[in-house]
């Protein structure tokens, strides 16, 4: 007796680990069930996707959906709803939030606020501190945990580790992949004497914002000397790490070499 599927895509182009190629896919109770020339009528319902392009679901390893603190720009459920629209079906979503998920209790409050609310596959990632590096080790492998995120420029509340003994702590510690946000704090802070009046991040500071100093105007050279340090921190303990969002030459070259 032929497979029977609830849905069938029929005639789509299918990119997959095998290239790309002219195939239908069989979905039974939520799941792919089979991919390539699927008989007719075997469906409950047949979808006809010839001339569009059938893509695996996406995973987005950056995302701020603001809740909790700052539902009011969006939270987990309309994040997650924009996120399937676009075809992204898993997210790590940052610790910037209010309060920063630097804790097992704020984790596990993330966690029962996504249950049966998000529209995709989820985890968290823990925020690193000065004052929680020794616990991140347990931190990084609760149910719901992405990793571990470190802010080498100031973000949310104390969510930043930017000396260099701070850093040896933490990648001697965790043994999960750390991602940064390759921000260089010196640097931001040695800049705030040429901001001008006008800038975006000058009306940030007059509201009473933490840290963000002329970010729009030197990006790759506090990008590069960041990413530098964490790399050679990061060699002299063996540690592993990826650095979030780099697009400047100077980082992606700083990345290369590392």
């Amino acid at each position: 007796m032929a497979e029977t599927f609830d849905i069938v895509f029929k005639g789509g182009t299918v990119v997959n680990q095998d290239g790309e190629g002219l195939a239908d896919i069989g979905v039974r109770d939520g799941k792919i069930r089979a991919i390539g020339d699927i008989g007719e009528g075997l469906a409950g319902e047949t979808i006809d996707a010839r001339g569009l392009h059938i893509l695996p679901g996406v995973i987005d390893s950056q995302v701020h959906f603001r809740e909790p603190g700052m539902e009011h720009k969006e939270d987990l459920e309309t994040g997650s709803r924009s996120a399937v629209l676009g075809g992204v079906t898993a997210v790590f979503e940052m610790p910037n939030t209010k309060p920063p998920t630097t804790s097992a209790e704020a984790l596990e409050a993330k966690v029962d606020a996504a249950t049966d609310r998000m529209h995709c596959d989820f985890a968290f990632f823990i925020g690193a501190t000065r004052e929680n590096i020794d616990e991140l080790a347990e931190l990084e492998r609760l149910p719901g945990a992405a990793g571990v995120k470190v802010f080498a420029g100031s973000s949310t509340g104390d969510l930043l580790v930017d000396d260099e003994e701070s850093l040896s702590r933490m990648f001697a510690t965790i043994r999960r992949r750390a991602s940064f946000h390759s921000e260089c704090e010196s640097r931001l802070k040695e800049r705030v004497s040429v901001q001008r009046e006008g800038d975006l991040v000058f009306l940030v500071q007059r509201r009473g914002g933490r840290g963000h100093v002329l970010r729009h105007r030197f990006p790759a050279v506090r990008g590069e000397v960041a990413v530098q340090q964490i790399a050679l921190v990061g060699e002299q303990v063996e540690g592993v790490d990826q650095s979030a969002h780099g697009v400047a030459g100077g980082v992606v070259a700083a990345c290369h070499e590392c």
